[in-house]
């Protein structure tokens, strides 16, 4: 082999090599280009995204606060018909001095009333001859009462109402004590 012919294998492996790393680098192009375009769809997949998620957050917002201004509004519909009745009961006395009808009217009107309760599920709370309960129950004073347990509701002064089985008005109570015959004595002498 003669130098010119190893001159000619270097300049061809030279070339071969300027052709391999240009098919590399036109490849790496090609890649870059796809790399690029993917970043860019997936940018805008990511923009309309966090717009959707804004945008229901937004919704979600005003629908929990249209929920909670109008969340009585069925209640409330309810107790118009039992302010109607009021109203005309209150007309009735005025016109009549019939207390029997009155009495009847405002009967009729309690019924509607606890009607309504009972579709909205509050139960009232009238708890006599029931032990008494401080979950449930206000112990406004308490009173000897012969015959009946220490502890035991024997008055109520109001009524108390559970929504959902969720107190939302203790009952306010008299609770009897026991009698002072029944309370232990403390010995003085010990």
């Amino acid at each position: 082999m003669t130098e010119e012919t190893k001159d000619l294998q270097v300049q061809a492996a030279e070339e071969t090599e300027q052709l391999e790393a240009s098919d590399e680098i036109e490849v790496l192009r090609q890649q870059l280009q796809t790399a690029e375009h993917k970043a860019e769809e997936n940018w805008d997949k990511l923009l309309r995204t966090q717009a959707e998620l804004e945008n229901l957050h937004r919704r979600m917002e005003r629908e929990l606060q249209n929920a909670q201004k109008y969340a009585i509004e069925k209640f409330a519909k309810e107790l118009l018909a039992v302010m109607d009745s009021l109203e005309l009961g209150l007309q009735a006395a005025v016109e009549s001095d019939d207390v029997e009808k009155i009495r009847e009217g405002m009967e009729l009107t309690l019924k509607q009333l606890l009607t309504v309760f009972d579709r909205f599920n509050i139960q009232p709370l009238d708890p006599v001859g029931e032990p008494f309960n401080p979950e449930f129950h206000q112990a406004m004073a308490t009173e000897e009462v012969k015959g009946v347990e220490p502890d035991t509701v024997v008055k109520v002064f109001q009524k108390g109402y559970l929504l959902n089985d969720r107190l939302i008005r203790p009952a306010l109570v008299v609770v009897a004590k026991p009698s002072a015959q029944e309370q232990p004595r403390v010995d003085e002498e010990a």
